[in-house]
């Protein structure tokens, strides 16, 4: 049974759901291994593998694209078989994807295309792992604790983004493939932690047929969809920019100041635990003020890292660190963005339809880290345009998130407002109670 609203679901992680969410924090924790890891290793692999920073950069991009493929019906399924039936098997095919990257690397002489191959079947299984987990806590949580959890989610996603360089890049020291093994040792202990302590609220399971699935699900898409896709958009474009401008940032770092891999893992990892620690932060706020403050907190985020892009292309080749002083506001504003916008998607639909729009919007999240490295890799020849142009994407998104996110259509009447709610539930047992008296 979902907690309710209210005193008694304030509280995120209580006794009754604690250690779930502790579990279900462990599955976007790992997924964003899946990329993050790699990036202050891309260098490296460019210079053993004797690639161009667009082929390195297609690492990344060939486990984003399936994932972003494969997510809409690993969620519709989930709709309909449950959560943890579909995100067990992925997380299994996953650590398999990564297993099998650094079997390649370690046993062929060139092994780039067997890599791609394994990163597109690790691809494949992230597909089943961060949005489903989304999905399970918009399950478990309601009313405004449902903005606490996930927004501890997307601070656990950040923290995995902090660690992974520095991890990624302490595993290279050993081996330039070693990250690849890492998949493998976490996954499959986390799967098995996933089916055994994870318990979904009974109800949940979409019934009938698929036509009246997909039936209910238009409806609610088409009375939704300038929010929806507002708030697609925005989650898309943060992710995009960010995972772009790491992947340049590395590749900087390494070319032109001649800094080790550890080194780079260390000094990519500041700008997104600013992104990590805005995270938690916002979700905590949220619990507050959902309906008042979510549209102007991924607006004003949104123009913090247009902001952020319009500065950066003065400094990244000349003063590295002002330039990441100027990344660690592009990592405030994309953790102040996403928890406002994971919080609006999940609370759009009702639990029979929440896993194939939470993963809808995976999809974009996913075709956005995607785009990001192989087309910020143009900075290298054209760094003004690109950062420039990311600077006018990202301040174009937060205005149609201004106009077009409309919170009061996204969430529940229980989800919305402050202690409006609270104040008027008051009202109606003082009334009640005057009534009684009465009578």
């Amino acid at each position: 049974m979902a907690e309710r609203g209210g005193s008694s679901g304030s509280a995120v992680a209580s006794d009754r759901h604690g250690l779930k969410l502790a579990v279900l924090c462990s599955v976007p924790f790992i997924m964003v291994l899946g990329n993050s890891m790699l990036i202050p290793v891309l260098p490296k692999m460019m210079s053993v593998m004797h690639l161009t920073l667009f082929q390195v950069g297609l690492i990344i991009t060939i486990f984003s694209i399936p994932a972003g493929v494969i997510i809409p019906f690993a969620g519709a399924l989930s709709d309909r078989l449950g959560r943890k039936v579909i995100m067990v098997p992925a997380l299994t095919v996953y650590g398999l994807g990564g297993l099998g990257a650094g079997i390649s690397a370690w046993f062929f002489p060139h092994p780039y295309y067997w890599i791609m191959g394994s990163r597109l079947l690790q691809g494949i299984g992230a597909g089943g792992t961060y949005q489903l987990a989304m999905a399970v806590a918009g399950d478990m949580y309601q009313g405004k604790s449902r903005a606490g959890a996930l927004g501890i989610l997307e601070a656990s996603n950040g923290l995995g983004k902090v660690i992974s360089p520095i991890a990624g890049s302490a595993m290279a020291l050993l081996i330039w493939f070693a990250p690849f093994f890492v998949y493998g040792l976490l996954s499959f202990p986390i799967a098995a932690a996933v089916w055994w302590v994870i318990k979904e609220p009974k109800g949940q399971k979409a019934r009938g047929g698929f036509k009246q699935y997909w039936q209910g699900l238009t409806h609610t898409l088409s009375q939704k969809a300038g929010s929806i896709a507002a708030t697609f958009l925005g989650g898309a474009v943060v992710l995009f920019i960010l995972f772009g401008v790491l992947s340049y940032l590395a590749d900087i770092l390494e070319k032109t100041f001649k800094y080790g891999e550890f080194t780079r893992g260390l000094l990519i990892a500041i700008p997104v635990l600013a992104s990590a620690i805005t995270s938690y932060i916002s979700g905590t706020m949220l619990q507050k003020r959902l309906s008042a403050w979510s549209r102007p907190i991924v607006a004003g985020g949104l123009v913090l890292i247009a902001a952020a892009m319009a500065a950066e292309p003065f400094f990244v080749t000349t003063v590295p660190w002002l330039a990441l002083a100027i990344l660690v506001f592009q990592g405030i504003g994309t953790g102040s963005v996403l928890p406002a916008i994971n919080t609006l998607v999940t609370s759009a639909t009702t639990s029979k339809e929440r896993g194939v729009v939470t993963s809808l919007y995976g999809s974009v999240r996913f075709f956005g880290v995607a785009m990001g490295p192989p087309l910020f890799a143009m900075a290298m020849t054209h760094r003004y345009w690109v950062f420039w142009g990311a600077s006018l994407l990202a301040a174009g998104t937060g205005i149609v998130a201004w106009f077009f996110i409309n919170e009061k259509s996204m969430l529940p009447k229980k989800m919305r407002g402050g202690s409006g709610g609270q104040k008027a539930s008051f009202h109606n047992k003082t009334s009640r109670m005057r009534r009684h008296k009465l009578s």
